[in-house]
């Protein structure tokens, strides 16, 4: 048995056939219905819609073939249309020397007959074919090989509605996705803004009906100093998401040593949970000197450890380690965990974890993503890894600061071109 060749554009064509994700689809009503079709016209007791992968042929229309069968790349004529581009007819093809040793030929079930016209792409490859076949030698006439031509049209016109109906419903789960967060942040923003202006509009309420000890004023009024921080905090956060998103957020780098960044995060975040009495570990070997923006830099470190002790239970150890090569800060808690299907969500914005719902663990679920963006402003990557009821990792690495000057990326644009 001569193999047909493989076409020039073999890798374009099992590209399209994946892009299309048309091998792994099941069988078709629709594509049952061409390869019954096929078979009535041309009054055969074999019909396929038959699409060419890289390993094996997929059935995804058939009639006269069992439903067991598995064809292999270079079994059978189908793969000689793909090369040829061109409907292929074989009168006898125990009499032709290309095809007499197939086993579909030679063995069950001792096919003779062969007609295939080819499934062409939207992009010009050929996929497959819609072929007939019979059990003795003959031939078509002209008007059955131009209806194998056009059912081989639709079957391709077929495979491409197939795809963007696929791809719409993609689209239609994502754009529902959308809402469902969009309706959840503005749940959670409405709580973490009504909660501390409730707050402090009631002890405003009572500072005002007057008749308080002093110190009980004292207090109320660190209350509403501590609510007002909350709010500007939550509001700081939303417009530098903004700003972020928008790309206007202002950015200053210079040389600057990341571990003596990290020490003072470290000391900014345990400061603002005091009383939580948590373990915190600092692992620092040397200096670690980065080009970044210490400011923007400093925002994401202590919104990761603020996090770290958020999901941490009281006195948990939280280990913070700083590397000098390559530059990074890995954040290690050992707190509620994040789920696997969450894992992949947690630096999209607004997106909250189901462990942060059900716990009612505060946030607006812009944190992370202000985080992902300020890195990604910096050149560098952030990692999360973490295990249910066990703890989570971050790591965040960042490009290393040249011995002398900015990096390429961060020279002032009037001089990226050179002299002028």
């Amino acid at each position: 048995m001569a193999e047909g060749p493989v076409p020039p554009d073999e890798n374009d064509r099992l590209r399209e056939l994946h892009k299309l994700e048309a091998l792994d689809a099941p069988l078709d009503r629709d594509f049952q219905n061409v390869a019954e079709l096929a078979a009535s016209i041309c009054r055969t007791p074999v019909a396929l819609v038959n699409l060419v992968g890289g390993e094996l042929q997929h059935l995804r229309g058939r009639v006269g073939v069992a439903g067991d069968v598995v064809v292999g790349r270079r079994t059978g004529l189908c793969p000689h249309v793909v090369s040829g581009r061109e409907l292929l007819e074989v009168r006898d093809a125990l009499a032709d020397p290309r095809f007499r040793d197939d086993p579909l030929v030679a063995g069950e079930p001792y096919l003779r007959f062969y007609a295939g016209a080819p499934v062409i792409g939207g992009h010009g490859h050929v996929l497959g074919t819609v072929c007939v076949m019979d059990h003795r030698p003959r031939l078509l006439a002209e008007e059955q090989k131009r209806a194998l031509r056009l059912l081989a049209c639709h079957a391709a016109a077929m495979l491409e509605l197939r795809h963007h109906a696929r791809q719409g419903e993609k689209v239609a789960r994502h754009l529902e996705e959308v809402a469902d967060l969009k309706h959840q942040f503005l749940r959670n923003i409405n709580h973490e803004l009504r909660t501390p202006l409730t707050s402090i509009r009631s002890y405003l309420q009572l500072l005002q009906d007057g008749g308080l000890e002093e110190d009980t004023e004292r207090d109320f009024l660190q209350v509403i100093e501590r609510n007002s921080d909350r709010l500007l905090e939550r509001l700081d956060e939303l417009l530098l998401m903004a700003s972020l998103s928008a790309h206007t957020a202002a950015f200053s780098p210079q040389r600057v040593d990341l571990a003596g960044l990290t020490r003072r995060a470290v000391e900014e975040a345990v400061a603002k949970s005091a009383g939580r009495d948590h373990d915190m570990r600092l692992r620092i070997a040397t200096e670690a000197p980065v080009w970044a923006d210490p400011d923007r830099l400093r925002y994401a470190l202590v919104h990761l450890l603020d996090n770290a002790i958020k999901f941490t239970p009281a006195a948990g150890v939280i280990n913070v380690t700083v590397t000098a090569v390559p530059p990074a800060v890995e954040i290690h808690d050992a707190g509620i965990g994040i789920g696997e299907e969450d894992v992949e969500h947690v630096f999209e914005d607004f997106y909250r974890s189901r462990e942060a719902e059900e716990q009612a663990i505060g946030g607006t679920g812009v944190g992370l993503s202000i985080v992902s963006r300020i890195v990604e402003l910096h050149g560098g990557s952030v990692e999360l890894r973490s295990t249910l009821h066990e703890g989570t990792c971050v790591r965040v690495t960042l490009p290393e600061a040249p011995a002398a000057g900015p990096p390429e990326d961060h020279r002032d644009p009037q001089d990226r071109d050179g002299p002028r």
